[in-house]
This record gives structure tokens, C-alpha cells and sequence, in this order.
């Protein structure tokens, strides 16, 4: 957004100049007020163009096709001027960025978010082809990210269904990449609705990969790719692939209909009460969003200069900051405005508001997060996004802060090959850190990269112990929450000092690998009490705890430890200890806490107690969670408390670094582990001595099975 220069005039059409969104040889593009007080962005034509009849026939046919459609994700014109001597237009003012600055800047969308955008953008095309009209040109710069949803723009190229184009009868019509084979062959009577969401799959493509489906370079190539090839959809996820690659069939009949791509594509998961609400972007690009309203809404009314410069005036001082710009700081100045105008964009070739910030802005510092969105540890993941999204809000909403934070999210699905391709992603973006990894095959994969980016690893359901023991050792992780091997510290903890027992019996399911043999020998060195410890071994391909259990009791155990991972397994054990007549304390980890076992166990699993490295989410501060259920509607998950301190953790080293735009990640991953953070969860503190390790006194938590939940007890070195 640029002021109004000393030619500009201050009134068109009775809409109050503001400020300039762009400028090119087409013409200028100004944000204005109407005389009601609401925005628009108005676009004229420069009079050298309107001479040309052929061109201002284009014009008037744009204004015409715009004004005679309706449709909430269409930006309508509300004014327009096609005889004056510049015609102009103006149309509602959507302070957004476009799909492809988002994308560009902040990388792919969410699959949430595609499935938003795509079901939003049919619905408006299914209003272009009733009205009789076909678009032409969908493409991630025609589309425009409001708080609300999508907007479709620029109908400079739009014509009625059977019309006689004002082109070449060989003209390609359209933006390479992004239109349908029967356009780029230039066959004009082919082309139709179908062209559109040909165009439309294209669009969702490039926004749950961050690909173009037919590859960039030169034109011609592109095009004949498009003609000749399928589509890459190697990075588009799994649920999105077969409609997009429906919309992407060669032949025009085999496509759906822009209304049948729109059922398609509504998010089962999502009821249609919350089709309307906000919140559907990621946060970094709500930020965008947010903060080029604010700017829109402040725009006073300009004081005009009373003359243009001249070449005898001195130059202007440059900038003090002549960094190169950012992809971020590029993102924020919407230089795609000029760009745009220069290339002759229809109606609103740009309509976002732009501006390279005031110098009283704010920097800010894009954390990214990974983790398992759409597989077997979803629940996890998305209770974690979550969490770390309302700590940056929260952050964020504060008037003490000297810096803001941002939030870029992908999904990586719990798999080596995507997670690598998100830390590229995020080394490429320059983030300060990236947050999740909630598997070690992710972390494992992903942390080379970061490493030699040197940015943070901020694991949050990880304990990093593999990457801890890889050959490589890994200098940029940071676990912040207690080790795997070290639960058997709030069952002894347990064990010692709520229910005291002298003899304490293992059932070593040895199904559960490492983790169990961990607990085991933990429970064998450092009895309960000070008492004693049997084992009782579970072989991995048995299902039959009775002789573990005999021997236990045989033992005369007062407590029964259950080493193993499985609920399900765990149900069985609980089973049998129940049939035995077994009623002392029956003790588990964290790994159990699942519906499986209470469901599976019935009255057998009732009081059983487990330690876990995670608090209750609904035990922490009430304004957590009162505004995580009024930011989600749901109450927080697991890991969700823990997800939002790890973003304090990381806020607070940014503090202790100045919080200036030039801190780099390599500073972060090394403050990290000198800052002490009073988290929702628990304080994290990490050692002096340079292992990296937590201090243990709060890391661990105690649950209990009751009725059909598990009650939360405390944190263990609380309990007596």
C-alpha cells in the first residue's frame, strides 16, 4: 500500500481516494472509501488503452459479466464507469493475500484448508456457469484468502457460453500450468465449465503440495505437458488425489461439475454449522490477513502534497533497513499489485492490501510445526497444532510484546519420506523453529536437515532418545517432556508413597520391546520402597497372562506392574488378575491410557494407575481451557498444554535474544537450554551440565482408571 502521489485525484466517481494498491501500464489499482464509509478497491483504466474500442469492448464486457453474478465467494462490483474517458471500476475490498502468495510464502495448505478452498471456489464457479459464463483464468493469483474464505477475482477474460472471443481464433487464453488441454490447443469451441475445473483442479493442487501438477519453466513446455502428460500429484495427500485427478482428466466429459466437485470436497469431519466460521487458514496466513486489515481499517485521509518532485529536489534518504527482502517481509509488501497490473489483470487483478509495514511494526518470528495430522496418531498431532496455535494467538494478543509469532504447519503423516520433505520446506523458509515430531522415524528423518540449518527441534510427545543414540549426534533437538526410560520414576514414586509395598511384581510383556525392558529393568534396580521386584515374563506372540499372573501371586506380590504398550494387551492382563482374585495396586504407563483398555478390561481395569510424561489438559489453567473449546469446540486433547509451553519456551529464549527480525535459528537451538519457562504443564528447566536433559522433580503425571474415564491424580511428586 503506497501514498497517493501529487497527479492522483482525490475523488473518482464519488469514492474518496486513500492510498495506491498498485500500479502498472494497464492502469491503477486504489484503495478508496465510499461515501456510505465502506472500502473498495477501485481500478482504472488508463486513456491511452480505452481508446482502443476493441479494448474498452473487453472492459465493458468484464463489468457486465462481473455485475451479473452472485455468490458469497465472488467479489462483486459495486460501482463502475465504462464510458468515461479512464473507465473505472470498483469492487469490494478483501484484505487478503492471493492463494499463490500464501502458498508461496508460508508453503502448501492444511488438508482442512484445501478442502475449504476447493468446495468454496466450486461453489462460486457453479455461479459462473449458471449465469451462462465461463471463467477462463482460475489460477492461485485470482484467488484471494479472506478470514472468512475464499474469493475468486478477474473476470477480465470471462465470456458467455458460445460468445465469439475477442482473441485470435489461435490464441491461448489463460495462465500456463493452471488451464485445461482443449486451452492450451487453442480450441476455443471445446472450451467450457469443464475448462474451468480443469483449472480448478489444478488450483488444488499447487495448494495441498505446494507443486504445480504440470511443472514451471518454460511456457511451452508447460503446455505441452499439460496436454501430453498426467499430473505430479506425488505430494498432494491421499484424500485429495482422487477428485483432484478427476479434474485433471484430459477429455472434458470425464470431469465433475464444478456443483459435484463442490459435494466432493466438503470436509466430512466438519458439520455444515461450522461451514461459515472463521479460522479455516493456518495462522500465519490469518496473520497476513489480520494485519493488512488493521492497516486498511488506519489508512487516514491522505493530505495531498501540493507538487510532484522534481529532479531538482535531493534524493530521499534510503531506508535504514536495505536488507533484501524476505519471502516473508515479500509477502507483507503485496508487490504482486504492480506485477499484476503490468500484466493487463482483468477486474481485480489485485485487490489485497499491501504495504512494507510502518516503521513502528512489529517483527515476527515463523515457527513451524510437523507432525502426524491425518494418520494413526491424528488425535495427538492435532491436539498439539492446536495447542502450539493458541499459544502464538495468545502471544500474539498480548501489548507488552516486542516481537509476533507465526504459525506454519505441515502434515507429515508420521513418515520418513514427507517428513524430510517438511524440514526442507521450513529450512527453506528460514522458520526460527519447528515444533512436533512426534514420532521418532520423523525426527530421525527430518533432524539432519535441521541440523544443518542449525534450527531447533522443540519435540513435544518425542523424548529424542533415538536421535540421542544415532551416530550422528544431533545438536539442535530439544525434548520437553521426560524420558521413556525414566517412567518407572512416578510408579515407584507411586508405590513408595501413596500405596507402600515391599514386594512388587513385573508382568514383562515382552511385546513391548525396549520400552518395556526399560521399565523393567528400572523397576529391578530401584524397587518400590526398597523392597524387592519379581519378573514375569509374557512371550511377544502369547496371549496368555495366566501363567505370569500364577507366578506373580506365588510371589506374593502386594503390587502388580504391567511393563507393556498394548491396551489391548493390558485388558487381557487386567482380565486375568481380576479372575485371580487380585485386588492390590495394579500399575501401568501411559501407553495404556487409551479407550481400548477401558472398554476391553470392563470392571478388571477399574482403579488401575498409570504414569505418563503429559498433565491432564482440562486440569490446567481454566483460561486455557475455556479458550481452546471456544477457539475448537472441544475440549483440549492430549498434549495440547504441553504443545502451547513449548511455544513459551521458545517466546521466551526469542525474549532473552532481544526479539529482533535478525535473530537467526542457530541462536535459538543454542538459548534454548539456558531459559527456564513456568509452563501450563509443568516448569521446564533443562540441566547445566550440557546433556540437554529436563530436570525431573515435575515430569511425570499419575492417571486412574474410574468408570469409563481416566481420572487425573496429579503430578507424582505431589502425591502422598
Amino acid at each position: 500500500m503506497q501514498p497517493l502521489t501529487a497527479d492522483d485525484p482525490e475523488d473518482i466517481g464519488g469514492h474518496r481516494l486513500l492510498a495506491r494498491l498498485g500500479a502498472g501500464g494497464m492502469g491503477v489499482v486504489y484503495l478508496a472509501r465510499t461515501a456510505g464509509g465502506a472500502l473498495v478497491a477501485l481500478k482504472t483504466i488508463r486513456a491511452e488503452h480505452a481508446a482502443d474500442p476493441a479494448f474498452r469492448t473487453r472492459f465493458r464486457r468484464e463489468v457486465t459479466a462481473a455485475r451479473a453474478l452472485t455468490g458469497r465467494w465472488l467479489v462483486p462490483v459495486v460501482a463502475a464507469d465504462t464510458e468515461a474517458r479512464e473507465p473505472w471500476l470498483a469492487t469490494e475490498f478483501v484484505p487478503g493475500p492471493s492463494l499463490a502468495e500464501a502458498v508461496d510464502g508460508f508453503g502448501a495448505l492444511p488438508v482442512t484448508a484445501v478442502r475449504t478452498l476447493g468446495s468454496r471456489l466450486a461453489d462460486a464457479l457453479s455461479a459462473v456457469h449458471t449465469a451462462g459464463l465461463v471463467h477462463r483464468d482460475v489460477k492461485p493469483a485470482n484467488v484471494l484468502l479472506a478470514l472468512d474464505g475464499p474469493r475468486l477475482i478477474d473476470f477480465g477474460i470471462a465470456y458467455a457460453s458460445g460468445a465469439t472471443a475477442l482473441t485470435a481464433p489461435d490464441a491461448v487464453v489463460g495462465t500456463p500450468g493452471f488451464l485445461a488441454p482443449e486451452q492450451a490447443q487453442a480450441r476455443a469451441g471445446e472450451v467450457g465449465p469443464a475448462s474451468d475445473v480443469f483449472s480448478l483442479g489444478c488450483v488444488l493442487a499447487y495448494a495441498a503440495s505446494g507443486r504445480r501438477p504440470f511443472g514451471t519453466g518454460n511456457a511451452a513446455g508447460v503446455l505441452f505437458r499439460t496436454v501430453h502428460e498426467e499430473p505430479d500429484l506425488a505430494q498432494v495427500p491421499g484424500e485429495l488425489r482422487a477428485l483432484i485427478g478427476a479434474c485433471l482428466a484430459k477429455e472434458p466429459g470425464q470431469r465433475p461439475t464444478a456443483a459435484k466437485a463442490a459435494a466432493t470436497l466438503r470436509d466430512p469431519r466438519a458439520p455444515l454449522a461450522r461451514e461459515t466460521t472463521e479460522g479455516w487458514l493456518p495462522p500465519a496466513v490469518l496473520r497476513v490477513v489480520a494485519e493488512r486489515s488493521a492497516r486498511a481499517l488506519d489508512v487516514p485521509t491522505p493530505r495531498r502534497s501540493p507538487r510532484q518532485p522534481t529532479a531538482a529536489d535531493p534524493a530521499p534518504s534510503p531506508p535504514q533497513d536495505a536488507r533484501p527482502p524476505t519471502r516473508r517481509r515479500v509477502l507483507l509488501m503485496g508487490s504482486a499489485a504492480a506485477s499484476l497490473l503490468a500484466a493487463g489483470g482483468g477486474v481485480t487483478a489485485y485487490l489485497a492490501a499491501g504495504g512494507g509495514g510502518s516503521g513502528g511494526a512489529l517483527p515476527v518470528h515463523t515457527l513451524g510445526f510437523q507432525a502426524d495430522l491425518s494418520g494413526t496418531d491424528k488425535a495427538d498431532g492435532v491436539a498439539q497444532e492446536r495447542g502450539a496455535r493458541l499459544a502464538v494467538e495468545h502471544h500474539n494478543a498480548r501489548t507488552d510484546i516486542t516481537f509476533r509469532l507465526a504459525l506454519e504447519t505441515v502434515d507429515d503423516r508420521a513418515n520418513a519420506a514427507h517428513a524430510k520433505e517438511a524440514a526442507r520446506r521450513f529450512t527453506e523458509a528460514g522458520v526460527t523453529a519447528v515444533l512436533g515430531l512426534g514420532t521418532p522415524a520423523a525426527a530421525l528423518a527430518a533432524a539432519p536437515l535441521y541440523q544443518d540449518a542449525r534450527t531447533a527441534m522443540v519435540l513435544i510427545s518425542d523424548d529424542g532418545e533415538e536421535l540421542g543414540r544415532a551416530e550422528q549426534h544431533f545438536s539442535t533437538w530439544c525434548a520437553t517432556r521426560g524420558p521413556e526410560k525414566s517412567l518407572a520414576v512416578p510408579l515407584t514414586s507411586y508405590l513408595t508413597s501413596v500405596r507402600r509395598v515391599d514386594r512388587t511384581a513385573v508382568i514383562d510383556d515382552r511385546a513391548a520391546g525396549t520400552a518395556g525392558s526399560a521399565l523393567t529393568n528400572q523397576l529391578s534396580l530401584l524397587p518400590p520402597n526398597e523392597g524387592t521386584t519379581s519378573v514375569h515374563p509374557v512371550a511377544a506372540d502369547s496371549d496368555d497372562f495366566a501363567p505370569a499372573v500364577r507366578a506373580a501371586l506365588a510371589a506374593k506380590a502386594q503390587a502388580v506392574v504391567f511393563s507393556g504398550t498394548s491396551p489391548e494387551r493390558a485388558a487381557r492382563c487386567a482380565r486375568t488378575l481380576a479372575d485371580a482374585g487380585f485386588t492390590g495396586p495394579r500399575v501401568g504407563t501411559w501407553h495404556i491410557l487409551r479407550p481400548a483398555f477401558l472398554q476391553q478390561a470392563g470392571n478388571a481395569g477399574q482403579d488401575w494407575v498409570f504414569g505418563a510424561p503429559f498433565t491432564d489438559p482440562g486440569s490446567v489453567s481454566r483460561t486455557f481451557r475455556t479458550a481452546y473449546r471456544a477457539r475448537y469446540g472441544t475440549a483440549p486433547g492430549r498434549w495440547s498444554p504441553e504443545a502451547y509451553d513449548a511455544v513459551g519456551l521458545v517466546a521466551r529464549t526469542l525474549e532473552k535474544l532481544g526479539g529482533t527480525a535478525d535473530i537467526e535459528p542457530g541462536a535459538v537451538a543454542q538459548r534454548l537450554f539456558g531459559v527456564t519457562y513456568q509452563g501450563l504443564a509443568k516448569p521446564l528447566r533443562f540441566a547445566t551440565d550440557g546433556s540437554k536433559a529436563l530436570e525431573q522433580d515435575a515430569l511425570y503425571f499419575l492417571f486412574q482408571a474410574k468408570g469409563n474415564t481416566f481420572r487425573f491424580l496429579g503430578r507424582y511428586d505431589q502425591l502422598r
